[in-house]
């Protein structure tokens, strides 16, 4: 076994603190990495709180996570020692499930392995995240990432990033398309990257007026206060499609109306309650309210490609280990531009 430290959570209740632990040996086709760094995903405090019910503990969080080959086992073909390597969500998949063969391993209809607070496919071994100073994984799971991009900025492509790509190229937004993203966060500030990218008109909608300048810097065409009922009377039955990337209970009976007729909205933000939705806000113009995940093995390395041919990354705030409870603070409080990023050297 492979000797590993992290930070973990103990329960629900208890602030993340230092953990030994243990990876398993290189099998055949494994890749073993040190991690340098590693985002901070608002999931990641959802889970060590246990507020999704399915926490298992102790757990080490992490799913957005980069470093550099240190081993690779006898049968690996895509890695050699000294390449940067990724894993973003997920370390596994059942490989066989329709969805699997599709490349759509997020969508594993036996369930795939996440990264961290679940199981290896025996269905008994715990992952352990990236808050962590290793990583192996098999070679089917773990991503190339160019040398050209700044490293620490690439590691929320790794699950922000996919998360709105995935949805983007789903939906196959592009150029005279009308986009509106709801949020400008950790998920909300990639999906209006990738759609100016695309060729869309973008619009970012906030209730923060603090964010308008931001948004134009990030490429947004246009803003909107959602907390002002007159600039909200321009935007209606506006949008092709509406990002949703809140994680926070909102009204999304107000955001159906600003979509034309046969717009959708797509969910990517997870709030803790479900939602009420009038079903007249539908009806009323054939439209849709939709969910999307992070994206497959494919889809993921397509969009990582994207991003070194586009020179696009994540904005964020490098932090070390030890300021992981505060920069949960300030997640909640939205004080983050916008993704927190652990430096694994300061571990």
């Amino acid at each position: 076994m492979i000797e590993a430290k992290g930070y973990a959570a103990q329960n629900a209740e208890t602030p993340l603190a230092p953990f030994q632990f243990e990876r398993r040996d290189l099998k055949p086709t494994d890749v073993q990495f040190d991690i340098h760094y590693c985002g901070v995903c608002h999931s990641d405090l959802h889970q060590v709180r246990g507020e999704w019910g399915n926490s298992v503990f102790p757990m080490v969080p992490g799913h957005e996570v980069v470093g550099r080959v240190t081993a690779v086992g006898d049968q690996v073909t895509k890695f050699n020692v000294g390449d940067l390597a990724a894993v973003g969500c997920f370390v596994d998949s059942c490989r066989h499930c329709e969805n699997c063969e599709e490349g759509l391993e997020q969508y594993c209809l036996n369930g795939n392995s996440q990264t961290y607070n679940g199981y290896e496919q025996d269905k008994k071994t715990p992952t352990y995240g990236g808050y962590s100073n290793v990583m192996v994984a098999h070679q089917d799971f773990v991503l190339k990432i160019s040398e050209s991009l700044d490293l620490p900025a690439v590691a929320p492509l790794l699950c922000a990033g996919i998360t709105t790509y995935s949805p983007l190229r789903y939906w196959k937004v592009g150029a005279g398309h009308k986009v509106a993203v709801l949020g400008l966060g950790g998920l909300g500030h990639m999906a209006v990257k990738f759609a100016v990218a695309f060729g869309a008109e973008v619009t970012l909608l906030s209730t923060s007026p603090s964010k308008e300048e931001d948004a134009h810097r990030l490429g947004a065409h246009k803003f909107v206060l959602t907390s002002d009922p007159e600039q909200v009377k321009t935007v209606q039955n506006t949008f092709d499609f509406i990002v949703d990337t809140v994680s926070a209970p909102h009204d999304y009976n107000m955001y159906l109306g600003l979509l034309k007729t046969n717009g959708v909205q797509i969910c990517v933000g997870a709030p803790p309650k479900p939602a009420e939705i009038g079903v007249f806000g539908l009806l009323g113009g054939r439209k849709s309210i939709v969910g999307s995940n992070t994206g497959g093995m494919p889809e993921t390395q397509e969009m990582l490609d994207f991003c070194a041919e586009h020179n696009i990354v994540s904005d964020v705030e490098v932090i070390p280990m030890d300021y992981i409870q505060t920069a949960y603070e300030r997640m909640l409080k939205g004080d983050v531009r916008y993704r927190f990023v652990i430096d694994m050297a300061t571990l």
